[in-house]
């Protein structure tokens, strides 16, 4: 808990200073913070390659903070994107929208969205639910002699819906009212992230980091699906969420990690296990948990990563004694003119048990500057849907698809961006299941997403 204050206490300083705030138009980047970029480090003592951000059309007129913002624009040309955590996207997501603004030689960020949003899932199992998501970040950065230096808070209000969450059918994971949750997802903590990270130039175009915080995501799979541009208007959490990016919210997270501008190798030691149904605290941080990732960046198109990670009784509530070893790749596409895709597998091992596999291909496409559609195709073994013990289909496993596709008109508001669509949801399964999900059970989704930038 004294690291979490103490990332606060630095936070709130840094926000209480003087500054001059600009809103930005951005429209190749998404307010849920895909491609984030990231500031590079000045030249000397060497060049940083760490994942760089440039606030665009900065206008130097501004004065003296907006100079400094336009120096470090003209000094961050090129390099990854940073998705969530320390996972890298490719360059083509652009840099992240919102307020902008220098404080001396401190570049703050502000971004935020809201998405009011209403699913209907049909089937003995279906259920129709009206809720909110939600997130809020602030970010403070400044480039020193040796490196650079950046603080990263994330908050949701989602703790304030029912601990159930709202209908996903065929997800599993997490518990409500001490039950394994299914054909559900889980509302997020409100705290999603309180990190710090530290970049050392070592030599030219290389760079050493730290990163961690009481509440962080280790190196493991690729970046969370929200933070991704091939989701971003997407309403629906994949139903492959706790094989792929289940660690983007970790109380507890250590990484050390190399980078240059096309490779970087990193390893975590971090608590395996997911957040409780105590959504608004910051709970007990144990490092007990291991993870090493591989990204490869061949061009400003792509991002390539490769990770393997152990955890510790990540379910305890439902599964004590229970560990999970993961192998994650994923290969993400953009090319920097509206088009964002990621291609993943997964392989969730459970110690003691079985192993279980995971696909997922996803895609957005910005048709112009107001119309956009998206879409999720996903396959998955899972072993997970039937949680009581006594009943006769407990832990096997089923082998599900899910075919999603979706719509997004785009309305700039100001400052604002205020996306409205839906999506349809059809699925392929054995007929097994057909007695307690329907032959042909459908699924979908409508929404109002409000966002900080456009």
């Amino acid at each position: 808990m004294k690291s979490s204050y103490l990332l606060a206490a630095s936070l709130a300083a840094l926000a209480s200073a003087p500054v001059r705030a600009q809103s930005h138009d951005h429209s190749q980047m998404d307010m849920n913070m895909p491609g984030m970029k990231i500031p590079a480090a000045p030249p000397a003592p060497a060049p940083t390659a760490a994942p760089v951000a440039v606030p665009e059309h900065v206008d130097s007129a501004m004065g003296p903070n907006m100079q400094g913002m336009d120096h470090m624009a003209s000094m961050a040309q090129g390099g990854p994107s940073q998705g969530s955590g320390t996972s890298r996207l490719p360059e083509g997501e652009g840099a992240m929208r919102g307020l902008h603004a220098m404080s001396g030689n401190w570049m703050l960020m502000a971004h935020a969205a809201v998405s009011a949003q209403y699913t209907k899932a049909t089937g003995p199992r279906g259920d129709d639910k009206a809720y909110a998501t939600s997130m809020a970040m602030l970010m403070a950065e400044r480039d020193t002699s040796w490196g650079r230096v950046q603080f990263t808070s994330m908050f949701s209000l989602e703790p304030l819906m029912k601990s159930e969450g709202y209908p996903n059918l065929f997800a599993t994971g997490e518990t409500a009212g001490g039950k394994p949750l299914v054909d559900r997802q889980h509302p997020h903590d409100l705290f999603m992230e309180l990190s710090a990270r530290l970049d050392f130039n070592v030599a030219d175009g290389t760079t050493l980091f730290l990163y961690g915080g009481p509440v962080g995501e280790p190196a493991l799979g690729p970046s969370a699906f929200m933070h991704r541009g091939s989701a971003q208007y997407n309403p629906e959490p994949p139903i492959t969420h706790h094989w792929f990016d289940s660690t983007h919210i970790t109380y507890g997270v250590a990484t050390v990690g190399l980078a240059t501008r096309k490779f970087q190798l990193e390893g975590s030691v971090f608590t395996g296990r997911e957040p409780d149904e105590r959504r608004w605290n910051i709970e007990k941080q144990r490092f007990d948990s291991w993870s090493v990732r591989a990204t490869w960046n061949p061009s400003p198109q792509w991002a390539v990563q490769a990770s393997y990670g152990q955890l510790r009784e990540p379910e305890f509530a439902i599964e004590p004694g229970v560990d999970q070893h993961k192998t994650i790749v994923s290969a993400h596409y953009a090319n920097g003119r509206g088009l964002s895709a990621m291609l993943a597998f997964a392989a969730k091992k459970q110690v003691p048990g079985d192993t279980t596999t995971a696909w997922l291909a996803e895609a957005n496409w910005d048709l112009d500057r107001h119309n956009s559609v998206f879409g999720r195709i996903e396959n998955v073994a899972n072993n997970e849907l039937f949680p009581d013990h006594a009943h006769p289909l407990h832990d096997q496993t089923f082998r599900v698809s899910k075919f999603q596709l979706g719509y997004a008109r785009r309305l700039p508001l100001g400052p604002f961006e205020l996306a409205l669509g839906g999506s349809f949801d059809a699925y392929a399964k054995p007929a097994a299941l057909d007695a307690f999900y329907g032959r042909h059970p459908v699924q979908y989704s409508l929404f109002a997403k409000l966002s900080l930038g456009h």
